[in-house]
């Protein structure tokens, strides 16, 4: 009833006074659909209405209602319903019908209408309908098509951690009990923004619509991860769910917004990177701190090849690998070796963990160690070394470790930093490959060659006949290469 025709007969009918009451009330619920002619035909009878006739006029899509119909009218914004004020509005009214619903199937019921009563009472009429008189969260949940919501949280822990399989797996068990892999990632994303409000505004964990699950482990994600890994995860599902819903295959598609998600919790944050670059760790592996590892991105064994020496064996060229060796998570639990400290690399290691890159790279090639023992360290340092290294160290350390930890700057020279060390022994480990005759006819026919990495292969060696006795010795630093 849209058409210019429904707005005549109202305007007919409007001029005759009601019989049996003071007004007479006519409500058009969507008026956006009304066409243009019909607004038109309205116009005369708004702006000089009858003094017994009402018009209420409801729209979702006020930007479609033509500015010279709101000119006529007082306009009242309905807005969307609190969470607490919904469970409720729906409490009173289960209890009235003589429905049992436990708290946490009000609460889907709350959070799944986005604050619309409406909604909010259509899902309550199908889920009384669903349940035959009684209401539980997990056939809410079947109902709706949603994971469970402590589930959902362990598969943001395992994402967090870069545990791929695990989260592949977590996602293959939600998808077979009946859960739209969209619909998880969308849970996903919204737990991340759960997070990032609790760590922003704490006060947001007492909203009435979040489970008990979600308020607990949200408080505890949101003291351990930065504002800067949530907002990539967010950015990434905000990308990754509408791919899903057009894939057609979505449960792949899911997988493989899984695998970004644990791909990128093993990457530095941009700011963090850019740090590296200027400290001049642009040639390092990810995650800075010291020489690369053997085949990361841009380390020694990247672009442009290298030379593998094996155990026993003849040196043998190499491609660059795809398989460099990932960055320590900052979500993981710190081992419990780590909290006893026995030397400088051990201290390194603690500092990658944490994620406190730059101070990692200072204790790599700026510290020249003197003497260490747990809970004292005692180190020269280098004329680049800022002037308060001693005092960081101590306050970082003693917070991660739970004690206390004494660092000093000594006058004596100390020996090598952990950079000098490692150049060092790789300049000497390419400097015996270079003798070898096949990798010198190597470089001879190719000119302009170098050898920027060097590789024990100990799958090959142990191919060619060498002993397990063997291999096991040169695990514990034998010299045959």
């Amino acid at each position: 009833n849209n058409g210019v025709d429904n707005v005549r007969q109202i305007n007919d009918a409007v001029r005759y006074a009601p019989v049996s009451a003071r007004y007479k009330v006519y409500i058009i619920d969507e008026v956006h659909m009304m066409t243009g002619s019909a607004f038109n035909a309205f116009l005369k009878t708004l702006e000089e209405p009858p003094p017994h006739a009402k018009f209420i006029f409801a729209t979702t899509e006020i930007r479609k209602v033509p500015v010279t119909v709101l000119s006529r009218c007082q306009r009242f914004d309905l807005r969307r319903i609190e969470a607490d004020v919904l469970v409720a509005h729906l409490r009173r009214i289960a209890d009235a019908e003589g429905v049992a619903i436990d708290d946490e199937a009000l609460a889907l019921v709350a959070r799944a209408s986005e604050g619309s009563v409406r909604d909010a009472l259509s899902l309550l009429d199908q889920a009384i309908a669903h349940g035959a008189g009684r209401i539980v969260a997990a056939d809410l949940r079947a109902m709706l098509g949603l994971a469970d919501h402590a589930r959902v949280v362990d598969l943001f822990e395992k994402v967090m951690k870069g545990d791929a399989p695990a989260a592949l797996a977590e996602l293959a068990e939600l998808h077979v009990v009946g859960a739209d892999p969209a619909v998880v990632l969308t849970d996903l994303a919204q737990f991340v923004h759960l997070v990032t409000r609790m760590k922003l505004v704490p006060e947001a964990a007492g909203d009435a619509a979040i489970s008990e699950v979600e308020r607990v482990r949200g408080r505890d994600f949101a003291e351990r991860l930065s504002i800067k890994v949530l907002s990539r995860a967010w950015q990434m599902l905000l990308k990754g769910i509408p791919e899903v819903e057009a894939a057609p295959k979505p449960l792949a598609a899911a997988d493989m917004v899984l695998v970004r998600l644990c791909y990128a919790a093993n990457l530095p944050t941009p700011d963090e990177a850019l740090k590296l670059l200027a400290d001049g760790g642009g040639g390092e592996g990810r995650g800075g701190g010291g020489p690369a590892p053997s085949g990361g991105p841009g380390g020694p064994g990247g672009p442009g090849g290298g030379v593998r020496a094996q155990a026993g064996g003849r040196p043998q060229p190499v491609l660059a690998s795809d398989n460099p060796a990932p960055m320590r998570n900052p979500f993981a639990e710190p081992s419990a070796s780590a909290m006893v400290l026995s030397s400088l690399e051990e201290l390194v290691a603690l500092a990658q963990e944490k994620r406190a890159l730059m101070l990692k790279l200072a204790l790599e090639r700026h510290v020249r160690p003197v003497h260490f023992e747990d809970g004292r360290f005692e180190f020269a340092v280098t004329a680049e070394a800022a002037p308060n290294l001693a005092q960081e160290l101590t306050q970082k350390v003693s917070e991660w470790t739970g004690r206390r930890w004494v660092f000093t700057v000594s006058r004596e020279e100390g020996g090598e930093t952990i950079a000098e060390r490692q150049a060092a022994e790789k300049t000497k480990l390419v400097s015996d490959v270079r003798l070898d005759p096949l990798v010198a006819r190597v470089l001879e026919r190719f000119p302009g060659a170098r050898i920027v990495d060097v590789q024990i292969h100990r799958q090959a060696a142990a191919d060619e006949g060498e002993s397990h006795e063997d291999l096991l010795a040169d695990e514990r630093g034998g010299d045959d290469i």
